[in-house]
Parts: C-alpha cells; structure tokens; sequence
C-alpha cells in the first residue's frame, strides 16, 4: 500500500519539507469527542510531541460509552510505538468501577507511559446555599440531610464520584440529580435549580470569578494561584477528596520498555514548552509528566479508589 505522507509545514519544494514529516505517522487516539478538554490536550501536545519523535501524530477521536470505545481500540493496536492513546479518571477510574464487563482490561491490556497533566476540581455552590465554607457547608449538609441537591453529568461520571466520595468522608446526605451532560448541570446550578457541583476548575472558574457560583474547595497540592481564599481540601482533613482528576498516555501492552521511554521523555519536554503549557493552563490544567512506573500505580491506585465509591454508593451501569 502506498505511505501517505504527512506534511506539517508548507514548503517550496519537497526537499524543503521536515525529515521526520516523511516518517510513519503516530496515531493518538483520543477516547472522547473535539472540543473537550481531554482533546484539547491531544492537540496541544501532537505538534511538539511529532517534532521531538520525528514523526508526525494524528490525532484519532473515538468516543463513545464513557471513553470504552477509544480504549478497547487502543488495546487492539499493535505495539509497534505507532500507536498512543489517551487515558483520563473515566477510562482508569470510574469505568473499571462502574461497569461490571468493558471491551479492555484497564491494567493488562495497556502499557504505561505517563501522566501528561493534572486538572484540579472544585466543589461549587449556588450563592443561595447558606455557607460561606466547608466546615459550614457540611455543618448545613448534617443539619439538613436529604434536603440539599447536587448535580452531575450523569451517574457514573467522575462529578458523581466526587460527590459520593464527599458524602462518605463527611458522613452527610445529598440529594442527586443527574443529568445529560455537564452542560444543562452547570444550566440549572447557576439557576439555583439544584444547589452543589463537584466540577473541574477550568468549567466553573468564570462563574465563580463572576459571583454567580461560590468555591468551597479545591483538590490540589496548594491553594491556587488565581483563587487564593478557596482552601484544599486537604486543609479541612478530606484527604481523600484532594485527588485532582489528570489526562495520561498508554501505549498497547507489549510496546517495548525502549520507546515508552523515549516517548515519556518526549511528552516530559513538550508539555514544557512555554506555547504547550500556556495552552494547557487555560484549560486549568496542569503539566506533569511522571515515569512510567509511578504512572502505573497510580493507575492502580485510582482503579481501587473509584471501586470503593462505587460499592459505597451501589453504582452499577451495566
């Protein structure tokens, strides 16, 4: 069959063009639809990750089933180093936990690379909740149990994790309202139509800026810099509802140890660059760049917590 070839840059002439634009293409596949923060984050890092590898990345969007599709198409792929994909809190988190069969093995049947970025959430109100703070908030939540309701993008979405999680390390009762999509969630929030979200920062940030939704807390490492007075989670003993959600690459198993190395460094490197991490931070999200090794365990890790949420909250979607 005939190789495509794959030019980045205009040139004059085919000789003017990059070597590595010549190269095999990379496919990235990305388990979710464009436009979302997971494809944005595909985006920003195909161009420096191309240029560092040598070889140009097409970014593949499978989606569909809470990112099932584009995984079990990873998982499929030959581990010959020209097929990378990306892996978020859904795919190796909540999927694993909710869905008693999925079309992967969110362990055996990938090979780690790295974790690409880190994005912090925040659990908002609406301005009429009558608490200024979390030790208030649960205050009211234990005065008032069942009366308070929260909205997420649909049961078993990483929104509905976070909030069940909240729930059992604060011993307190919400009333849940899912719904189809962040999107209308956010609608009926900043309507007062439902009270509490447990949102990522980036979504909820203009509105919390603007008055019209109020920042309890925030699960990161520190306060952050552009909301100072919000406090972490960690500063209230939720140590547990720290965890920020993250977006990682995985290559098919069996990919050599030699080019998940190389691509680790690749990723590392590109995310540095100044135009990739200003990109990235006005999504709220966060460079990263960890081994593969510690990349695997927290793989491992996030699959463990999320199936304990799961069995808390009787979660189940198949």
């Amino acid at each position: 069959m005939k190789r495509r070839q794959f030019h980045v840059l205009a040139a004059a002439s085919a000789l003017a063009a990059p070597a590595w634009a010549q190269a095999r293409p990379l496919r990235l596949v990305v388990p979710f639809p464009p436009g979302g923060a997971t494809d944005i984050t595909a985006r920003a890092l195909a161009e420096p990750l191309g240029r560092l590898l040598g070889q140009a990345i097409i970014v593949d969007n499978r989606s569909g089933a809470g990112g099932s599709v584009g995984m079990a198409e990873l998982a499929k792929a030959a581990p010959d180093g020209n097929t990378l994909g990306l892996a978020t809190l859904s795919t190796h988190g909540v999927n694993p936990a909710v869905y008693k069969k999925l079309p992967y093995d969110p362990l055996k049947d990938f090979a780690p690379v790295t974790e690409i970025v880190k994005a912090p959430g925040v659990l908002v109100v609406h301005p009429s909740v009558r608490a200024e703070s979390i030790s208030e908030f649960i205050a009211l939540l234990k005065a008032n149990p069942g009366k308070v309701t929260y909205a997420s993008p649909g049961n078993g979405t990483i929104g509905h994790m976070w909030a069940e999680l909240f729930k059992s390390t604060t011993k307190t009762f919400m009333l849940h309202i899912p719904y189809r999509g962040a999107g209308p969630a956010l609608t009926d929030l900043l309507a007062g139509q439902v009270q509490v979200y447990f949102d990522q920062v980036a979504s909820s940030l203009p509105h919390i800026q603007s008055g019209k939704l109020r920042a309890l807390a925030v699960s990161w490492s520190t306060r952050l810099p552009f909301m100072p007075a919000v406090p972490t989670y960690a500063e209230a003993s939720l140590f547990s509802n720290n965890d920020p959600s993250w977006f990682g690459l995985l290559a098919p198993a069996g990919t050599a140890t030699a080019t998940v190395k190389r691509v680790q460094e690749a990723v590392a490197r590109a995310i540095k660059e100044p135009a990739v991490a200003e990109r990235l931070a006005g999504q709220g999200l966060f460079p990263s760049g960890s081994l593969p090794e510690d990349f695997g365990h927290q793989l491992r890790k996030e699959i463990d917590k999320m199936r304990r949420i799961s069995q808390f909250a009787k979660i189940t979607l198949d």
